[in-house]
């Protein structure tokens, strides 16, 4: 299965968040370069270590975005992981470079969405694409509505 066309385009000089001009999406984006130990004996990056790879993107939005985790567990919300999908279509090696795109998705009333598509730094191949969902929840871990703050990213990411 090949994956849809993904043609990012800045938003503006020096800015985390692009166009997709074939989808007309903002995603943020960041850049990260395989390790050695994200490997395994085949030589590819091990499949598990993409959910790394999206956390990595998701923080960054979040800390471009001016609200890092950090901020928001010590506002006495947790974020757990409820379910994770990945499609991969094309492997990265050892110190292949790689931009993580991200951005927010799905929101309800406590629970929200992030998707991701990671792409090759140099050739511009989509190696996977996924999704996190997640529930608000308080550090007791019992659902709650989620933050305003959180809610705010929705309303103001980049159209």
């Amino acid at each position: 299965m090949r994956p849809a066309a993904f043609k990012p385009e800045a938003l503006e000089e020096d800015s985390p968040y692009v166009r997709d001009l074939s989808g007309g999406k903002v995603w943020h984006r960041s850049r990260h370069r395989t390790l050695y130990v994200d490997t395994d004996r085949s030589g590819v990056v091990y499949h598990s270590n993409y959910l790394i790879y999206f956390e990595l993107g998701r923080t960054s939005l979040m800390r471009d975005a001016a609200y890092p985790y950090k901020d928001i567990e010590q506002d006495g919300y947790v974020y757990p992981i409820i379910q994770v999908g990945v499609d991969y279509f094309k492997p990265l090696v050892y110190d292949d470079p790689m931009y993580i795109h991200t951005r927010p998705s799905a929101l309800e009333r406590v629970k929200l969405r992030f998707d991701y598509l990671i792409t090759h730094l140099e050739t511009g191949e989509i190696v996977c694409k996924g999704f996190t969902r997640h529930c608000a929840t308080n550090r007791s871990g019992t659902p709650v509505a989620i933050d305003e703050k959180t809610l705010s990213l929705w309303k103001n990411f980049p159209r």
